[in-house]
């Protein structure tokens, strides 16, 4: 029991880590997965993992931590795993408080897109009477966080499995230029929305030469005359003028690390730390060009699915390059089926709870809508007589619909919402519940089946929410139709990228992923073009192109304060030394929609990333359309009337009077007190003192 607690520790401790050069061992906690229960009599939960293509499946393995109730009676209760849709184990529960399930790992294991399918089903039981335990609250088993796959790693087949269609997973930084032009941010941006579609992680952003020893597997961008000299030479297919390469240079390095493991002393684990020397993989993918052309090449077809998916060796040469293969942007979305936000349609059988769940967001759709009519097709088994079945809705955790199941077991039903209770992104949840009829409870178990069809089943945004003033609610999808130009002030430019990255993902995190923003500098836009595209700038402080936006809710480039409307306390000044991210949204002068973001401090790159994520995020109001945030990961968000300014004060419009008199008239209120208390004691020492002398 002690060796388990000391491996409990560590898998939770570090998620994800290495024992030896050629094992890696990843728990679900490592990927965003937490604990996860099963309840009911019979239960299922499904999860995908992505297998690295370095993995050699034959003697890997997969190790499973779950939790019963303490209420089930083991004896009588049943665990089974199935992999890649066929069954892998299947046993009793034993009488340990948490049970371990340890399974050799093959390569028939794998689904062609190189996912391992875990489902995990139970069959539990707390008294011999079936009918008794079908709503049984007690009726759970959880699979722990802390489960694991230990992958065996193929070193050796690296050249052989590795290619550009695939590399992606294993990148986790993306290298620009110090100096970098609007080819070069538009390269990190497509790079930055392809890692970010592909894995769930953080992704780094450098400058040449500022990347730690640490980072294995990046991307590097750049035309090739403006490359690092040593990383210029890893690329050995050198491009013709006017051609574009992806190029993915692999090699095996040494790394020294500092390996963390814990021992068991005396009862208690305690952290053992060494210095070990490995060889890793290495991998390099270059996007680059002859020239500025060949490189737009490159970059275009970086932002290709298509490309990317398909191309199975080392290097690509790009001769010609657009994405007239795209729909347009403008085409209409405002009805998707399930199976287009990633539904599958689940055979579902059983007894009590039998759910699926979907999700969506607000940007799926070509505008955010105002209303969405919900509406579920499919087929379940007829009820008997007597047989008590519902079939809920449940969205964002709430029940917004229940209906009775009836003999036809014929399903379509609907439901609208309004805009108050979908949000930015959704849980969509249905659930077939069906009992059957008392005393014959066990004759029904199997009988009741539901499936819900993902085709016929969809999503309709009936009207557009419409507003007079935009709001970060309504990002990114106002910016769905019609062109895109992104703005950035020269001087922010190597600044920027990282959120730019983060913005062009967004654009394009949607199930139409067809948004290719053009890339200008604020000094070289003409005029027109403000009210002829939706804008998206990334300004300094003091870009004269502040000036051209008067609808702004906020001059970016006027010292100015926020109040809090509650208590008109100050929340946050520009003078602030804290480095800071804003960000505001807002309809232009030709009502096309428009974000400008800037930044302040020290931090300028990550600010600005800050700001670019944060308005992404759930909010809970529809009408903020001001964002400060800082570096630490505070966040406010305003409601600026444009013409009222009730939560706004500009300081340089007050006289230096009344600036003195904002900043210190608490200390001159004190003061004036304190002289009258003493002038009051003064006078009354007087007072005490003549009537002392007129009574002697």
């Amino acid at each position: 029991m002690n060796k388990f607690f000391v491996f409990l520790a560590f898998v939770f401790l570090f998620g994800k880590a290495s024992f030896a050069q050629t094992q890696s061992i990843i728990s679900l906690k490592s990927i965003g997965r937490e604990d996860d229960a099963i309840y009911g009599m019979s239960g299922a939960s499904s999860f995908y993992l992505k297998v690295p293509p370095t993995t050699e499946m034959n003697g890997s393995k997969l190790v499973l931590y779950f939790e019963p109730s303490q209420a089930l009676i083991k004896d009588h209760s049943f665990i089974n795993i199935i992999l890649n849709d066929k069954p892998a184990y299947s046993a009793r529960l034993t009488k340990d408080s948490i049970q371990k399930v340890s399974i050799n790992l093959s390569r028939n294991d794998l689904s062609p897109d190189k996912f391992l399918k875990i489902q995990v089903k139970s069959l539990l039981t707390i008294s011999d009477d079936v009918c008794r335990d079908l709503d049984n609250p007690a009726m759970w088993i959880k699979i722990k966080d802390y489960s694991y796959l230990s992958l065996i790693k193929n070193e050796k087949g690296l050249a052989s499995t590795i290619n550009i269609s695939n590399c992606f997973d294993s990148k986790t930084a993306i290298v620009y230029p110090s100096n970098p032009s609007l080819n070069d941010l538009k390269a990190v941006a497509w790079a930055y929305s392809k890692l970010r579609r592909t894995q769930n992680k953080k992704i780094l952003v450098f400058e040449a030469g500022q990347v730690p020893d640490s980072i294995k597997n990046y991307i590097m961008v750049g035309v090739l005359s403006a490359l690092p000299a040593d990383k210029r030479g890893l690329v050995k297919v050198t491009p013709p003028t006017g051609k574009g390469i992806l190029y993915l240079s692999k090699s095996m390095v040494t790394s020294i690390d500092t390996v963390t493991q814990m021992v068991n002393e005396k009862g208690q684990p305690v952290a053992h730390k060494s210095v070990a020397h490995e060889t890793v993989p290495s991998e390099i993918l270059f996007v680059t060009g002859g020239n500025d052309d060949g490189y737009g090449k490159a970059i275009t077809a970086l932002g290709s699915e298509n490309i990317l998916n398909s191309t199975f060796g080392d290097y690509l040469l790009i001769d010609h390059a657009e994405n007239t293969y795209f729909k347009p942007i403008d085409d209409n979305r405002s009805k998707i089926t399930l199976k287009q936000v990633g539904g599958v349609s689940d055979f579902l059988s059983g007894i009590g709870s039998l759910k699926s769940a979907f999700s969506f967001k607000n940007s799926d759709f070509s505008f955010t809508p105002k209303e969405v009519e919900i509406r579920f097709v499919g087929n379940y088994s007829g009820l008997a007589p007597g047989d008590r079945g519902y079939f809920n809705i449940y969205l964002n955790g709430l029940l917004i619909s229940s209906e009775k199941l009836d003999a036809t077991g014929k399903l379509n039903t609907s439901i609208t919402i309004n805009r108050y209770q979908h949000h930015k992104y959704n849980t969509l949840e249905c659930e077939f519940r069906f009992f059957p009829t008392n005393g014959v409870c066990k004759n029904s178990f199997i009988n009741f089946f539901g499936e819900i069809d993902v085709d016929k089943s969809y999503l309709e945004s009936k009207n557009p929410f419409i507003s007079s003033d935009l709001s970060f609610y309504q990002y990114p999808e106002a910016f769905n139709s019609g062109s895109t130009r992104i703005v950035v002030s020269p001087r922010y430019a190597k600044y920027a990228a990282g959120a730019i990255g983060e913005i062009v993902y967004e654009l394009n995190n949607n199930i139409n992923s067809n948004n290719f923003p053009e890339f200008v500098y604020s000094d070289k836009i003409p005029n027109g073009d403000l009210k002829k595209y939706n804008i998206i700038a990334l300004l300094d402080k003091n870009d004269p192109l502040l000036s051209q936006f008067p609808d702004a809710p906020i001059k970016f480039n006027r010292d100015f304060r926020l109040y809090n409307t509650d208590n008109n306390k100050v929340v946050y000044s520009l003078a602030d030394t804290v480095s800071t991210g804003l960000a505001q949204i807002f309809y232009g002068r030709s009502n096309n929609p428009t974000l400008v973001l800037t930044a302040t401090g020290g931090r300028l790159p990550d600010a600005l990333l800050a700001a670019s994520r944060s308005i992404t995020e759930q909010l809970s109001t529809l009408s903020s359309n001001v964002c400060v945030t800082d570096v630490n990961s505070n966040k406010y968000l305003f409601n600026i009337n444009r013409t009222s300014h009730d939560n706004l004060e500009y300081v340089e419009t007050k006289s230096s009077l009344t600036r003195f008199w904002d900043n210190y008239n608490l200390y001159i209120l004190l003061g004036i007190l304190i002289l009258i208390l003493l002038s009051f004691l003064y006078v009354r020492s007087k007072v005490q003192r003549s009537q002392e002398l007129y009574n002697d």
